[in-house]
């Protein structure tokens, strides 16, 4: 047997020096190494060898099939490293193809908004306020009159996680801000809110940017004007609005502000209902009774509120019909921004 085994040697180290191919080093493998190769064979003869000859014949083919491999492998790494040469050295370069270069990033359509927003009003004489975005129920509904038994609780389809809510609007941060700072005040709360509901208008996770003013001798007009002016640097001074009476709890007397329809210029379409007009935000003077919940002297301070929701202006201002499209991440949508 070991005789054979040495002719065996002999074979494959003549054979392996003619191997020029993965394939054929392959086929080489198999003739040895494999289930009817040259080692299968040399076990099942050694079943007939007497009990004191198997332990070496053992031995023997086992160092010979370990050395089989190790040669095997060599020759392996040989012949990837000449074919990948090869390869460098046959392809053809097209130096007249246009490059691959990494497609530009750009900024989420609603951060554009957002950003926009924050900046026209920030002209406007606002600062940035930012609060939780888990509330007590205190800051999310009581402190802005909105009592446990009230029936604009229904309004608000609410998020809850044990004593405490996900905020349903950015207005907790307007009682935080006057619980910590004397009057007057200009703010503005950017931020995310949260509301069970969800269609092509509405998402469980949206942008809200509340406002407030707080001073003495402000009116309504005051309002109307921060409002105008807003409206008209997004949309345009061409832009027609109008104010119409609306029921909000922390606020009194309440308003909300439409503009005339962006997809058909008021002439009537699907989209404004055939009335000509779109809802953009909500407003009003602050009711006496949250100032009353911040220890502000309402005889004294006046203020006003208002609410906007940041996808709502997006989809008018570049005319999208769902608000989903903000958040699937479809390359072939965000691009056009």
């Amino acid at each position: 047997m070991i005789n054979k085994l040495k002719q065996y040697q002999d074979d494959f180290d003549l054979l392996i020096s003619k191997v020029s191919s993965l394939k054929e080093l392959a086929e080489l493998r198999s003739k040895f190494l494999g289930k009817k190769g040259c080692v299968s064979l040399m076990l099942i003869e050694m079943r007939s060898l007497s009990d004191d000859q198997k332990p070496q014949a053992g031995k023997h083919i086992n160092e010979f099939k370990k050395n089989i491999a190790t040669l095997i492998q060599e020759k392996t790494q040989v012949l990837e490293k000449t074919s990948d040469q090869t390869s460098v050295r046959t392809e053809g370069f097209d130096t007249t193809l246009p490059g691959r270069g990494n497609s530009p990033g750009s900024i989420h359509p609603i951060s554009q908004i957002m950003d926009e927003v924050i900046s026209i009003f920030f002209s406007l004489g606002f600062r940035v306020e930012e609060g939780p975005e888990i509330e007590s129920d205190f800051y999310n509904f009581e402190a802005l009159n909105i009592p446990k038994d009230h029936p604009a609780r229904d309004m608000q389809d609410t998020f809850y996680i044990g004593e405490e809510v996900l905020r349903t609007h950015t207005s907790p941060v307007q009682i935080h801000v006057m619980e910590n700072q004397k009057p007057p005040l200009r703010i503005i709360a950017p931020g995310k809110v949260f509301r069970c509901d969800s269609d092509i208008s509405h998402t469980p996770m949206f942008h809200q940017i509340e406002g407030l003013m707080v001073d003495e001798n402000l009116s309504f007009g005051d309002l109307k004007g921060v409002m105008n002016s807003f409206l008209y640097e997004v949309f345009g001074k061409q832009t027609k609005t109008r104010f119409r009476p609306s029921f909000f709890p922390f606020t009194c007397p309440s308003a909300e502000v439409d503009i005339e329809c962006v997809m058909c210029s008021g002439q009537g379409c699907r989209v404004c209902s055939k009335t000509g007009w779109l809802e953009i935000l909500g407003c009003g003077m602050v009711d006496p009774a949250v100032f009353k919940s911040v220890d502000y002297d309402p005889e004294r301070w006046l203020g006003f509120a208002f609410g906007l929701g940041i996808e709502r202006i997006a989809m008018l201002k570049y005319k999208i019909n769902d608000i989903r499209l903000f958040f699937e991440n479809d390359l072939r949508f965000l691009k056009q921004f």
